[in-house]
């Protein structure tokens, strides 16, 4: 699959910032294309090494919806996922393709990955900040979002009345810039329960 995948034009357009102040947050629908979506899904659902799923405490709660994450970074990045998943592995093709294509359209650099699928998820996730502690972060954030449809959402830390709400589709990709993590938590529900997985992969870069 290397070398041939991703290069049709793209067919996303920006949509505005979806909160109003303190970060940005950018949501690219048909990020990729429904037959890439398809092909990248089902090769990272079959090739990645997950880990074992385990408890994951967010600000309101513990949850334990056993996710499989594994983490994929350049050699020498170490840091602490809420999670604990802090081992990365090298690199594969299909993961090197899905950055490149990434990083091309958004002139931006990611060093860092961390890959989760989650089978038969709650009906929502707990709110969260995705936040990684050690070394310094650079704050843009791409999510990327395979398989099962879920609604994004968002609300603002110490407001709990300010909550927004998006539609991420299969192949979408969500860009997180600013101060969105100092200011704001997310979670994901899923738009209408069927069992199907999903699949995340967030890229950060680590300096």
């Amino acid at each position: 699959m290397a070398g041939k995948l991703l290069k049709h034009k793209p067919m996303w357009k920006k949509n505005k910032n979806i909160i109003p102040h303190s970060g940005e947050i950018y949501l690219y629908n048909s990020f990729f294309t429904p037959a890439e979506s398809t092909e990248i899904f089902t090769r990272l659902l079959e090739t990645m090494e997950w880990n074992p799923g385990s408890l994951v405490t967010t600000e309101d709660r513990t949850i334990n919806y056993s996710p499989r994450t594994v983490r994929y970074s350049n050699p020498g990045k170490p840091g602490t996922y809420p999670a604990g998943y802090n081992e990365p592995l090298p690199w594969t093709d299909l993961l090197l393709d899905i950055k490149q294509f990434v990083e091309d359209r958004l002139n931006l650099e990611f060093n860092d990955a961390l890959v989760h699928v989650t089978h038969n998820m709650p009906s929502s996730s707990g709110w969260q900040n995705d936040e990684v502690s050690g070394p310094e972060i650079i704050p843009s954030t791409g999510l990327l979002s395979f398989g099962v449809s879920r609604n994004f959402q968002v609300k603002q830390k110490g407001f709990p009345g300010i909550m927004i709400s998006a539609p991420l589709q299969n192949g979408s990709l969500l860009l997180v810039s600013g101060e969105s993590r100092a200011n704001w938590l997310y979670r994901f529900t899923e738009s209408s329960p069927c069992g199907i997985p999903g699949i995340n992969i967030i890229f950060r870069k680590i300096k």
